[in-house]
């Protein structure tokens, strides 16, 4: 007869080769339409000019959406590809032109303390302000506008979906909201009157007054952060300081903060790194902010690189615990011990995950079955 340990270690594994074989869910009954043309002549579509820009003289104008502001002139595009320069005004192509869409497990995200085993309503488009040379997504984020086929889904049809297949959140992610941030607004501030939750993924190089504008209508944000030198953002054509600046505004503002590293050989996984980026979490976010350390795997320019190694991600674990974080996590490893979430108090297993599944939650009204300390996050 089988113990019950061991039955527990085989529904495990046969969690685990679900989750594996099991494909992101994609969206019922949308059409895509081809994107060659991104005149606004496709029915039903057409482009929105930008926010957050300013007129200069000879019909240039400057982009102030992201850290880069980007200076165009007439007939031109921003670095990311994804708003062009008409006659003196800046317009967004790719404004209700989503490239992906799918629903996930929120964990996929990551987004551990935000309402566990729930599903979201994800999208994606073309273009990125970062040219990230490790990019999983970079059939989306180095692609143009009209490189991709796209959805014609303007900003209350996201809404209406949501309802309509029950899931409480929409999440932008894929490639970098800023790119596609008129889009994200809109729907952000039509979800807020519909009771649907916005959550976002992003490499945290929005500048101030448009980050401002959008967390008034933002649930949660999940930030990439690269690393903590300059090498590491280099990698990304990128700058470190505006998104240090990005991670405080979140935290002021009372938005819910996770951060991601992925931890990539040679490029960001110095230990003596990881724990000055452990303790600037600390002194500046606070020791509650979970941190997720994901497993690299070779993509688009690092194909040379070889997978992380398991005890690198083992040891930056324990180098963020020892530091004093409370919510460390480990990602990208099916299974492994550490992608379940411990209460700091009595040291047992809050959130016990397989990869995106969660098998078991013992978080009641915000604290642990075990101990009643209070967890920080949304739990419902």
């Amino acid at each position: 007869m089988l113990t019950f340990k061991l039955l527990v270690n085989v529904f495990t594994i046969m969690s685990l080769v679900v989750i594996m074989l099991w494909p992101m869910r994609p969206i019922p009954y949308l059409e895509s339409i081809n994107s060659s043309s991104i005149t606004g002549a496709s029915p039903g579509v057409s482009i929105k000019e930008a926010m957050f820009y300013e007129s200069l003289d000879e019909n240039r104008i400057q982009c102030n959406i992201c850290f880069r502001r980007c200076i165009v002139p007439p007939g031109g595009r921003g670095f990311c590809r994804a708003r062009e320069n008409r006659d003196g005004k800046y317009y967004s192509l790719v404004y209700s032109r989503p490239s992906a869409m799918h629903i996930d497990p929120i964990e996929k995200e990551p987004q551990l303390h935000m309402l566990p085993g729930s599903k979201i309503l994800c999208f994606g488009t073309a273009g990125c302000n970062f040219r990230c040379r490790h990019c999983h997504n970079w059939h989306l984020s180095q692609a143009s506008p009209e490189d991709l086929d796209v959805y014609n889904l303007p900003p209350e049809k996201v809404i209406e979906l949501a309802i309509q297949e029950d899931i409480p959140t929409i999440s932008f992610t894929y490639n970098e909201p800023t790119v596609f941030y008129e889009y994200v607004y809109d729907i952000a501030v039509l979800a807020k009157k519909k009771g649907v939750r916005i959550l976002w993924h992003s490499n945290g190089s929005m500048n101030q007054e448009p980050l401002m504008a959008l967390l008034k209508y933002t649930d949660a944000v999940t930030i990439d952060l690269k690393g903590f030198t300059k090498e590491a953002y280099q990698n990304s054509s990128a700058e470190l300081e505006p998104v240090l600046e990005t991670l405080k505004t979140i935290k002021q503002e009372g938005v819910w903060l996770e951060i991601v590293n992925l931890v990539i050989p040679t490029i960001n996984d110095d230990p003596d790194d990881i724990k000055r980026m452990c303790e600037w979490i600390r002194d500046n976010l606070g020791d509650d902010v979970p941190l997720h350390f994901s497993r690299f795997f070779p993509s688009y320019k690092l194909l040379h690189l070889s997978p992380t190694p398991i005890e690198t991600l083992v040891k930056a674990y324990k180098i963020a615990k020892a530091v004093g974080l409370h919510y460390v996590t480990v990602g990208n490893v099916p299974g492994h011990i550490y992608n379940s979430t411990f209460c700091p108090e009595c040291k047992e297993i809050l959130i016990h995950r397989v990869h995106f599944a969660v098998l078991v939650n013992n978080i009641i009204n915000g604290r642990c079955k075990f101990c009643n300390h209070k967890i920080p996050g949304i739990w419902d």
